[in-house]
């Protein structure tokens, strides 16, 4: 045999081991390269999947690789998938969360409640900035009649007659839960509360003149029927706690620029965007990664 055929045949050999080799190192490179996405925990209330993929899908605009996770419970569940680290990003409410971490709380305001939520929060977590423009807080309502003839027209004003007042209040289908605490209203003590099942039933109760007040878990939007010949009562911040959708982050996950873009994303937000989006998903079972979608592209995000 020649020394070219032998050197032909060396090569050969040399090329069949390398090519497994080569192979291994490939899959190896490939999955060092290959991070595990980011997850968005979602609870089940439609404002919950709607929020989260609006994290989500604002977040894989920076490039990263991200995936929502919609089984989440309730707020306890949330905080372990955080401190676990098997959720990185998940929403709430400002207000609702303080209550749940401090019950002895007593912030009202968006920025008392940011300075106590961020005193209460587990060392492993930290928050991006509050959507102070999407203003989720209960809403008090009394008839137009009474609003007239008593001279109400906000919170502060009802809390001076509250003593001789039933009120009702009803959480909103759809919308992420509020602790007793939050919904209170400072310096006021009904005679009587009596709670209702749906918004309906309470508005109804309204009407009728069974209770004097109503407080609605929520924005007025989400009050079937509308507002007529009911007076929605103003808020100067400091009556009722603040209730501002706000992303909860595992420190230390999201660097800068992801941070940077969550607090974009709650600069944008509005309560009459946002309550159309949770309607649209709850009442007409609208995709909410496609509700996302279109309202980053049309914010520009």
């Amino acid at each position: 045999m020649s020394r070219a055929m032998v050197l032909t045949a060396s090569v050969r050999v040399v090329g069949r081991m390398l090519v497994p080799a080569l192979a291994v190192l490939a899959v190896s490179c490939g999955s060092g390269e290959a991070a595990d996405p980011l997850v968005v925990g979602a609870q089940q209330p439609a404002q919950s999947r709607v929020l989260a993929e609006i994290y989500a899908q604002a977040l894989a605009r920076t490039g990263t690789a991200v995936r929502v996770e919609p089984g989440l419970g309730d707020r306890a569940e949330m905080l372990a998938a955080l401190a676990a680290g098997t959720v990185a990003v998940a929403a709430d409410h400002n207000g609702a969360l303080l209550a749940e971490l401090n019950t002895g709380a007593d912030a009202e305001t968006v920025e008392a409640v940011t300075e106590e939520l961020n005193g209460s929060l587990p060392q492993d977590t930290v928050t991006a900035d509050p959507a102070d423009g999407t203003d989720f807080e209960p809403r008090v309502l009394v008839t137009t009649a009474t609003a007239e003839q008593q001279g109400i027209g906000s919170v502060e004003d009802l809390a001076n007659r509250c003593s001789g007042l039933t009120a009702g209040t009803a959480a909103v289908p759809g919308l992420l839960d509020l602790p007793a605490a939050a919904t209170r209203i400072a310096g006021c003590e009904f005679t009587a509360t009596q709670q209702f099942t749906d918004p309906a039933e309470l508005r109804q109760a309204l009407v009728d003149g069974r209770i004097q007040v109503a407080v609605l878990g929520g924005p007025a939007e989400f009050l079937p029927g509308g507002t007529d010949g009911l007076a929605v009562l103003a808020d100067s911040g400091e009556a009722i706690r603040a209730q501002n959708p706000v992303a909860v982050l595992r420190k230390g996950v999201l660097d800068e620029e992801q941070t940077e873009k969550l607090n974009y994303v709650a600069g944008e937000l509005t309560t009459d965007e946002l309550a159309a989006l949770v309607l649209r998903m709850r009442d007409e079972g609208a995709d909410p990664a496609e509700l996302a979608r279109t309202w980053l592209d049309a914010h520009g995000l």
